[in-house]
């Protein structure tokens, strides 16, 4: 029994160092879902050699950040310092970053990586400057999402995760963004003006047709308008208008409101 645990500990072992033989680390590198890779591969562009910092307009924003948090817990300010250097480096976290961010903080760089390995959010390979994410949650499922995404991904001739050649567009999926009412949805996160610019809209009602006009006013440099994309809606509002709470309701026979 002993020698058959070691025989099985011993093969587990050689699949392991064969996953990270030098053939495998191009195409474990190319994976680009932002929690598919709960390890770092070095690579040229993603190294701890690489210098980083915040940039002086962002160290301000460093500073605003970190007083809302006590002196002996600057930790828990992680999130928002790891989006805003998500932020200035074009939408994705190089370990660089990451490492810029724990010493600010004050924590070893492993608390770092595990906040940003737990989070879809944090995008650990490159996105295009424009991040689609499509809605993948069960209400805009049954809407249409899989058709949303299909769209997209056919009409910019990339794979989900991938970035266009010209670096303008990568489609990702998020689940449930809140907008169950409004189903099927998108989000546009925008790094195309850096953090200063930075946006993060969200496009409820689309179609595939509408998807790819958005996508289209975007590479022109347009705003799309936000929010539903359904003209015979009012934001959250029932198609048509609506039918029902058209008055002030009457109050309760039980008590004189009145008198309150």
């Amino acid at each position: 029994m002993f020698s058959l645990s070691v025989c099985r500990l011993s093969k587990r072992l050689l699949e392991i160092r064969q996953l990270f033989a030098p053939s495998q680390v191009k195409s474990l590198a190319s994976r680009s879902f932002s929690t598919a890779l709960n390890y770092h591969i070095d690579t040229p562009d993603n190294n701890p050699d690489i210098p980083w910092d915040f940039n002086d307009a962002n160290m301000e924003s460093v500073k605003e950040i970190l007083s809302h948090y006590p002196s002996n817990y600057k930790q828990s300010s992680v999130i928002p310092l790891l989006d805003l250097a998500q932020q200035q480096q074009g939408g994705w976290l190089t370990v660089s970053a990451m490492n810029a961010v724990a010493k600010i903080i004050e924590v070893a760089p492993i608390r770092v990586y595990e906040v940003a390995t737990f989070y879809s959010m944090f995008n650990r390979t490159k996105v295009g400057k424009y991040h689609l994410l499509v809605c993948g949650t069960t209400p805009c499922m049954i809407r249409g999402s899989r058709e949303i995404e299909d769209a997209l991904l056919k009409h910019l001739g990339v794979k989900r995760n991938e970035v266009t050649k010209d670096g303008m567009f990568s489609v990702g999926e998020m689940e449930c963004m809140g907008c169950c009412v409004n189903a099927p949805m998108i989000t546009v996160a925008d790094y195309s003006k850096g953090s200063e610019g930075y946006t993060y809209n969200y496009y409820e009602d689309v179609t595939p047709k509408r998807v790819i006009e958005i996508v289209e006013m975007l590479r022109r440099g347009e705003a799309p308008p936000v929010g539903t994309q359904n003209p015979q809606r009012i934001k959250s509002g029932p198609v048509g208008g609506n039918t029902t709470l058209l008055g002030e309701p009457k109050p309760p026979p039980c008590r004189d409101l009145d008198a309150c």
